[in-house]
């Protein structure tokens, strides 16, 4: 009984695994605060986000690698770091941010590799500089930029084995990958699954590109740019949720669907578009726009909320980005 886009083919093969929030409002239709509501909670970016909450209240499953990591196949991500910052919380609750422009190993973590030590004589140099470190931290009480970095030495330290075996996507078999699409994006649903199974709490994966930092802001082409824009994300999106219930990991881990807000309702034409039909295009709409929740002991195959009848405002269980 859910309602779906005819764009969106593979979600709605998993529309028992859904539960599509249709009332979500935020409090501006701005990219960059908006953004920042959505990963905090608030407009202003000097709170903690919720992957490092996350981090900082669960903690991690696993010490060899980095409890929070983001995702994003450009580094001119809209915002940027204010949106994985750990805010007030210890610095080591910071996201680890990896470029997925490249998904081979080496590009994705730079120097993973020691080109000159082995790991026993980088074990003992370690240790030493931890030594001295700790020593500095004892008589300064209450640094935790300088407890964070040695947090993360002792991380990137044993990252160098199990890192190189979790971002490999290159050791699931060529069916897996093709589920999720050849895409930067499909490829990174596909590192986040991995992730996700060795015990890193959470992850963020942006939509993104390297000539197009906010490639769904359709105010031209609205309707040839989704039709492609869905191709892409909807496969992915849905492998990850079948991928994810098939190893038996649904249950324990949520899949949000989102943007910060949505588009308009209605059809926007701009000066230079008059008269060229195709070339229509949609606002940005923060008064009632659907985000997507699976797993995570959410129940799913439901619909929850409500917009009026022209979708402009959310008027049935509205739920505030902040709420979510």
């Amino acid at each position: 009984g859910i309602e779906l886009s005819e764009s969106l083919p593979h979600l709605a093969g998993v529309a028992d695994d859904l539960c599509v929030i249709r009332s979500m409002h935020t409090d501006v239709p701005n990219h960059e605060p908006a953004l920042v509501q959505m990963h905090t909670g608030v407009l202003q970016p000097n709170r903690p986000s919720m992957g490092s909450w996350a981090l900082y209240g669960l903690g991690t499953e696993n010490e060899n690698l980095p409890g929070y990591v983001v995702l994003r196949p450009s580094p001119k991500t809209v915002v940027g770091p204010a949106l994985w910052s750990n805010g007030f919380l210890p610095a080591q609750y910071q996201a680890a941010s990896v470029i997925t422009r490249d998904m081979q190993v080496e590009k994705l973590l730079a120097n993973i590799h020691n080109p000159r030590f082995g790991y026993a004589k980088q074990r003992e140099q370690v240790d030493l500089l931890q030594a001295l470190n700790r020593h500095h931290l004892d008589q300064r009480p209450g640094g935790s930029e300088l407890e964070a970095q040695i947090q993360t030495m002792e991380t990137a330290y044993r990252m160098q084995i199990e890192a190189t075996d979790a971002f490999d996507v290159g050791k699931e078999t060529e069916a897996t990958r093709e589920a999720y699409g050849k895409s930067k994006f499909g490829q990174s649903c596909l590192l986040a699954r991995r992730l996700a199974e060795r015990g890193v709490r959470f992850t963020t994966v942006y939509y993104t590109s390297d000539n197009d930092n906010q490639p769904w802001d359709t105010h031209q082409n609205h309707y040839k740019r989704h039709a492609e824009l869905c191709a892409d994300a909807d496969q992915a999106a849905a492998a990850l949720i079948r991928d994810l219930r098939q190893r038996g990991l649904l249950d324990e881990t949520l899949v949000v669907v989102s943007g910060e807000f949505g588009r308009t309702p209605y059809a926007e034409i701009r000066n230079e578009d008059k008269g060229d039909a195709k070339k229509l295009g949609r606002d940005h709409h923060h008064t009632a726009f659907s985000t997507v929740l699976a797993g995570g002991g959410v129940r799913g195959g439901m619909a929850y909320g409500a917009s009026d009848e022209l979708g402009m405002h959310a008027v049935e269980n509205p739920v505030h980005v902040h709420d979510l």
